[in-house]
């Protein structure tokens, strides 16, 4: 059964802005293997950006937004042998999604030069 459906769209201009500050953003928002994988691509604000996207999505399809948590880094974006990209969740929101029994989360993401976008959606 679906739980919810969460969408989000990233201007890439402004999470580059935000990334490449020194007052800590990139650490509160990103775990350490999703910034170790974004600063080794090219465009790396593209592919913080559709991370970024990628946590606002799942937090709406949760239907609790930022009620559910503010430790943004435990909401992490990993990927499969094939690319295929997941969410794996820590702290509280691993904790919730025990106790609200979602079971399943999908996730799509896509980027083009200006924004990046992301989809999620919750199972129990």
């Amino acid at each position: 059964m679906i739980i919810g459906i969460g969408i989000d769209i990233v201007e890439i201009d402004r999470m580059a802005e935000k990334v490449d500050t020194s007052d800590g953003f990139r650490e509160r928002v990103f775990s350490k293997a999703e910034i170790g994988f974004c600063e080794m691509k090219k465009d790396k604000a593209q592919h913080y950006a559709a991370r970024f996207a990628a946590k606002e999505a799942f937090l709406k399809a949760t239907g609790k937004g930022l009620l559910l948590g503010y430790e943004l880094c435990d909401i992490e974006v990993t990927s499969d042998e094939s690319g295929k990209p997941s969410i794996l969740l820590r702290g509280s929101f691993e904790a919730k999604a025990k106790e609200n029994n979602w079971n399943k989360i999908h996730l799509s993401m896509t980027h083009v030069k200006s924004v990046a976008s992301a989809v999620v959606i919750i199972e129990q």
